[in-house]
Parts: C-alpha cells; sequence; structure tokens
C-alpha cells in the first residue's frame, strides 16, 4: 500500500466539497482524472472509500480514517512548504550572533529589537558563551554573525565594516590626567585599570595602546558591567578605556572626564563577520543595514560626527 499527498488531497477535497465536479475544480484536475485516481486509490487498499449513491458523497468508515490522517498531515505539509519557502526567499532562518566586543550588547540590542519586527520569523539568538570563541564559531557554523575589531583573512568568512569608533579614557573628574587633554601610554603605568572580562589582545587598551609601547599598567581589575566600572572610576578606584559611542551617554556626568588614547586619538572600526553565502540573504542584508544605521542615530544624538 502507497499513500501519497496527493490521495490525501483528494479525499479532503472531495468530503469538503460533496463530490467529484466541485473537488476536481478545486484540485485543478479533470473529473475523470479524479475519478480514476480514487478508484485506483480503493483497489489499492482494498476497500471503498465513499458511498457514490448518497448525494453529496459521503465517505465511508475506510474514508473516514484516511480524512483524519489528511486533516493531520496536510497542515505540516503546508506549513514544511511555506518554511521553506521563506527560506528560499530569504525571510526565514536564523541569527545566532557572537560578539567579540564585550561593550556592543548596549549597541546591539536595539538593532536587533528593530529587526524582528521586519523578520519575525528569523530565529535571533545572543551566543555569550562563544565570545572568546567567535570567529571559530562562524567557521563551525555555530553562529552566523561574529561582531568584531580584528577582521582576519579566514576561508569564505567575509567581514562587513560596520562603524569606526575611538577608544576613550575615562578618569574621575578630580583625576591629575583629566586637565591633559589626551594621555600617551607611560600615563596609565601608575594606574589601575578597569577593564571588561576579556582577552588582553581584544581589548583596544592594550592591542592599540600599551602593549606596543611596552607598559604595563599597575594593576588590572575586570568588570563586567559597564556602570558599575563607570561608578568606580567615579569614585577613584581606578581609569577605564571604553569606546565613545559608550560613553556617549555619560557625557553630562560631572564626577567623570573623557581624554583621548594620544595627541589624534585612536580610531578602530568594527566589523560583521558572516559566511560569504549568508551575504546575499534579505535579512542579513536588513541587520546590517540597521546596525550601521544605529552607530549613525547614536552618534548624532550625542553630536558626534558618524563616521562609517
Amino acid at each position: 500500500m502507497h499513500i501519497e499527498l496527493r490521495h490525501l488531497r483528494s479525499v479532503r477535497a472531495i468530503h469538503d466539497q460533496g463530490g467529484l465536479a466541485r473537488a476536481a475544480e478545486v484540485l485543478n484536475l479533470t473529473q475523470s482524472a479524479l475519478s480514476h485516481q480514487v478508484k485506483a486509490l480503493e483497489e489499492q487498499v482494498g476497500v471503498e472509500l465513499f458511498v457514490r449513491r448518497a448525494r453529496p458523497m459521503r465517505l465511508t468508515a475506510a474514508g473516514k480514517r484516511l480524512l483524519r490522517l489528511a486533516e493531520q498531515v496536510l497542515p505540516l505539509v503546508q506549513a514544511a512548504e511555506s518554511e521553506l519557502r521563506g527560506v528560499n526567499e530569504g525571510r526565514v532562518g536564523q541569527l545566532h550572533i557572537a560578539l567579540e566586543c564585550h561593550a556592543c550588547f548596549d549597541w546591539l540590542l536595539p538593532v536587533l529589537d528593530r529587526f524582528r519586527h521586519r523578520f519575525p520569523e528569523v530565529d535571533l539568538d545572543i551566543r555569550a558563551r562563544l565570545a572568546f570563541d567567535a570567529l571559530p564559531a562562524l567557521l563551525r557554523e555555530e553562529v552566523d554573525l561574529v561582531v568584531s575589531m580584528d577582521p582576519e583573512e579566514l576561508p569564505g568568512i567575509t567581514f562587513q565594516p560596520l562603524f569606526d569608533y575611538a577608544p576613550t579614557l575615562v578618569t574621575a573628574a578630580d583625576h591629575p590626567l583629566a586637565a591633559k587633554g589626551f594621555v600617551q601610554p607611560e600615563d596609565l603605568g601608575r594606574e589601575n585599570l578597569i577593564v571588561y572580562p576579556m582577552d588582553r589582545a581584544r581589548l583596544d587598551v592594550f592591542s592599540q595602546f600599551l602593549t606596543p609601547a611596552g607598559v604595563e599598567p599597575r594593576a588590572v581589575r575586570q568588570v563586567e558591567l559597564t556602570d558599575v566600572t563607570l561608578m568606580l572610576v567615579a569614585a577613584g578606584r581606578g581609569v577605564a578605556v571604553m569606546p565613545d559611542w559608550v560613553l556617549d551617554r555619560h557625557a553630562d556626568n560631572p564626577e567623570l572626564a573623557f581624554l583621548r588614547l594620544g595627541p589624534q586619538g585612536l580610531r578602530r572600526r568594527a566589523y560583521a563577520a558572516l559566511r560569504e553565502g549568508d551575504l546575499a540573504l534579505p535579512y542579513m542584508q536588513h541587520v546590517l543595514e540597521l546596525a550601521r544605521d544605529e552607530a549613525i542615530r547614536g552618534a548624532r544624538r550625542a553630536g558626534r560626527d558618524p563616521v562609517r
């Protein structure tokens, strides 16, 4: 016995329409073709499925069993077909994100909130546990997008620019460094430096400023939350380096001072790393557009010149 989806569709259509003629129209078949299909199915299962003497046609007990099967199976098939069409059209998929930039949570959440309204069928997730293994996880297809400040040559991976930012030193307003306007690496050799809990190679203050100059701060303390770090800085318990866009919302805090790293300041760029084959997906294009736009909106709110 071999029951096909077309058989289930035919049984349901004849039951719903009450006869062969109207069911054939719904199924886009001739009445003769539908009649032959039903007869062949009845011969295969060995029992009649319809009481043909009745008007409208009624299902036999065996036919009712097939109708129950059709009502269970066909909606599942239709849902699967819809999902597959959505995947093909770029409406359905998954967007699992890992962040090498610890401070990027505050910037990313508004992006994803806007994204979900446009692509509600895309499964969103932030894989925080993969922060230290983000790019290898992208290669293993455990995540779909990585926010990174350190592009690498990786097979099948493209790095798309998102926005530029300036790593900025924040101190207490009455700190001796506050009056300088900018700091040199040796200025931090006497300081307690508060950092996010990340590998030094991923922290701009080390990779771009202190390590090339061979300078080590007096002490390093790891703190998870930005607001806690800034409370410690305001209390004179240390200094910190954060992106300018993180510090924008604290610019009016009279307890804090903000300084450039070096006379000209540092400029860094954030990238979205993703698999080359995913770049053309409509929802991937949209999240990249929103990410860039959020950075521009944030800069304008803070009165800075937005740079991409």
